[in-house]
């Protein structure tokens, strides 16, 4: 036979039968194939798979070719010498294609260029006259031409697939196939594979490794936590290092420049990735930014995902800096994030919307932040930020974070410590744990008081206030935020005592003492009207509202509701729109008018922005409207949803009212069956 055998088939290619079937059938019609994708990722085997496939045997007989790429200097000449003696021209050092072309067109064949990013690197020796040679013989009617890649610069002509990881099953099969020293699947395997984003050749070599060394699970288990990727090291010197490092060295990437590196070094250290709307901002001082970007992409580094740059869990762990500290960009990345943070966020600030990049990259700034207060607990301006962070959370993504048992641990005397603590305080209360807020405050207030700081002081005794309100000790909340009046009429804060008069109405109405808050809710009124600060006004119409509504004065009531809702829908407030709406559906459930129930709900959940305790509270009333319909089901449904929303973020007193909710349907389901019973 002439030319030569190709590479034998993988023992095993787990996980790929429906992507291989599709690559045969493309080859048996002879059609151009790109395999794209990071190294390690199965290219080559999927390759291989498919050439010794009975099908493209039958199809190409012996006329099935294979080139390693990788394996000859990248220029011209050497491609043309290689390429005559694997098919068999026998034709000595062609200067070009033209002798070879009467042998390549003379029968139907399939021609595999693996690792071919070694020859179509477009900064690599060669790289016009190797691209125009591929790109003709991707032209021959009767070749099937299969290249294999790490970058996206191939001939467009070709079919072009991106080689996706495997799946968990997969995964399981490719590890055990090769390690032999333990029985029966285990979970501690499952959680590594996970972490490794089931690539293909990590999972070789770890199995590989745990195998050679005789490993049991526990001690892989021990050796993953404590090395994690550096374990990826085979005993004959194979390692996910020397993978990675060919596409480090590459032409195309040192034409990159010396930012290229730390680049992807932050790429790698942020759990989402970078946010591609934010390069400007985030990398000010590179110029061709968006250009390396890019080309991390072609060289399969990194990858797009809903909007963000990242890169696969192996190669992250890998190119993370081991000491953030001495990575110059992921410092001026910190700094530019911090920057960005500090903004204010009050909704009646002009930054209000733009701070909304927050929801986005909340789980990027938390790690962050975790990171650097884990290497210097006494940085202040880390603190700051911190500080900072938690706001911007509390306006726009409700969560609790990991960040909590830091901040209380910080010494009292830490300048950061009374903010970031009052922060964290009202973090909990965004979601509805009161009990945990009002802890906070306490610890707050007793630091701020000891400080002298006596605006911070009137601050956190409204907050204090509110929380108690919460939980119903409306004499406590009372008390709290007449001294934060008296202190903020004191200091001669117009819009502080605009707020503690808000809190004020809400804490007299929860009272029942409708008169006063009413009062106090005009007060309010007549104070900021004028001032440009409308979100406590708007506030303010809401509780005028509501204490109309238990006044039984429905029309009154849906007047101010609807002035608030001006307000709101002006300047955009979600939240504020939510609890409009909110209100105005529970008026008109009282009311028993169903219909208008329905659509202010509806239109509540289209201001519930995705946050649990909106989506919990809106849930819960739901499932009371299909009840007092006798839509049990229905009910039973929405009380759930509402249940494990609030158990989501620990709003424990809301999760005891859903509970008391559910058992309320569930007597009035069973009623039915047991009088069908009979009894």
């Amino acid at each position: 036979m002439l030319g030569e055998l190709p590479p034998p088939q993988p023992r095993a290619c787990f996980g790929r039968d429906e992507l291989i079937k599709g690559i045969v059938g493309l080859a048996e019609n002879l059609t151009p194939i790109a395999l794209i994708g990071a190294g390690g990722i199965g290219k080559t085997s999927i390759a291989l798979t498919v050439l010794h496939h009975g099908h493209i045997k039958e199809r190409f007989g012996d006329n099935r070719w294979f080139i390693r790429c990788d394996q000859f200097p990248a220029s011209h000449t050497h491609l043309l010498s290689r390429l005559s003696k694997v098919i068999g021209a026998g034709i000595e050092n062609p200067e070009d294609l033209t002798p070879l072309r009467p042998f390549l067109s003379s029968r139907d064949m399939t021609l595999i260029l693996d690792n071919a990013e070694s020859i179509l690197d477009p900064q690599g020796m060669d790289a016009h006259e190797i691209y125009a040679m591929v790109e003709e013989l991707v032209q021959f009617s009767n070749i099937c031409l299969c290249i294999t890649s790490r970058i996206s610069t191939i001939p467009p002509a070709c079919e072009t697939l991106d080689i996706p990881v495997l799946s968990m099953g997969a995964a399981c099969d490719t590890f055990y196939c090769i390690y032999k020293n333990g029985s029966g699947q285990s979970n501690l395997v499952n959680d590594i594979l996970g972490q490794l984003d089931f690539h293909p050749l990590s999972i070789t070599l770890l199995a590989t490794v745990a195998h050679q060394n005789k490993w049991d699970i526990n001690r892989l288990a021990r050796e993953w936590k404590g090395q994690q990727t550096d374990v990826l090291h085979t005993h004959h010197n194979s390692s996910l290092a020397t993978t990675i490092g060919l596409s480090l060295t590459s032409p195309m990437f040192q034409e990159l420049g010396p930012d290229a590196q730390g680049l992807l070094e932050v790429v790698a250290f942020f759990p989402q990735g970078i946010d591609e709307n934010n390069l400007d901002w985030l990398f000010p001082t590179i110029s061709n930014r968006a250009k390396i970007f890019d080309a991390f992409c072609v060289l399969s580094l990194t990858y797009r995902s809903n909007g963000f740059i990242t890169m696969l869990a192996p190669l992250q762990d890998y190119l993370c800096p081991k000491d953030p500290v001495l990575s110059p960009l992921l410092c001026t990345t910190k700094d530019n994030y911090f920057s960005r943070l500090a903004v204010d966020v009050g909704p009646d600030n002009p930054s209000f919307e733009e701070a909304q990049w927050i929801t986005s990259e909340d789980v990027n700034v938390e790690h962050l932040l975790n990171v650097f207060t884990s290497i210097n607990a006494n940085s202040v301006d880390v603190w700051i930020a911190c500080g900072h962070f938690l706001e911007h959370l509390c306006w726009y993504k409700r969560r609790l974070v990991v960040l909590g048992p830091k901040v209380e641990g910080l010494p009292d005397d830490h300048p950061s410590k009374p903010q970031c603590l009052f922060q964290l305080s009202q973090l909990f209360q965004s979601v509805g744990n009161y009990v945990e807020c009002k802890r906070l405050l306490i610890c707050t207030l007793k630091l701020q008081r000891e400080q002298g700081n006596y605006c911070l002081v009137a601050e956190t005794l409204r907050f204090t206030a509110s929380t108690n309100r919460m939980l119903g000790h409306y004499k406590e909340g009372i008390q709290q935020v007449k001294e934060a009046l008296e202190i903020y009429e004191q200091f001669h804060h117009i819009l502080g005592q605009g707020c503690a008069w808000e809190e004020l109405a809400w804490l007299l109405y929860e009272d029942r003492q409708l008169d006063a808050a009413e009062e106090a809710a005009l007060q309010l009124i007549d104070l900021l009207s004028d001032k440009g600060n409308q979100f406590p006004v708007c506030e303010s119409y809401i509780i005028l509202g509501n204490t109309y509504c238990l006044r039984g004065k429905t029309e009154e009531a849906i007047d101010h509701f609807k002035t608030a809702l001006r307000i709101a829908t002006t300047f955009n407030w979600h939240d504020k729109q939510f609890w409009i709406h909110y209100s105005m559906a529970q008026l008109f459930f009282g009311e028993d008018r169903l219909n208008d129930t329905h659509a202010h709900i509806e239109q509540a959940k289209l201001h519930a922005i995705d946050d649990a305790y909106h989506l919990g509270r809106v849930m819960e009333l739901q499932a009371k409207f299909w009840y007092k319909q006798s839509r049990f089901k229905e009910a039973k449904s929405e009380a759930l949803r509402a249940a494990a929303a609030y158990e989501k973020i620990g709003a424990t007193k809301d999760i005891e009212d859903c509970r008391a909710i559910l058992q309320n349907i569930e007597e009035a389901m069973n009623k039915p069956i047991t009088s069908q019973m009979g009894f």
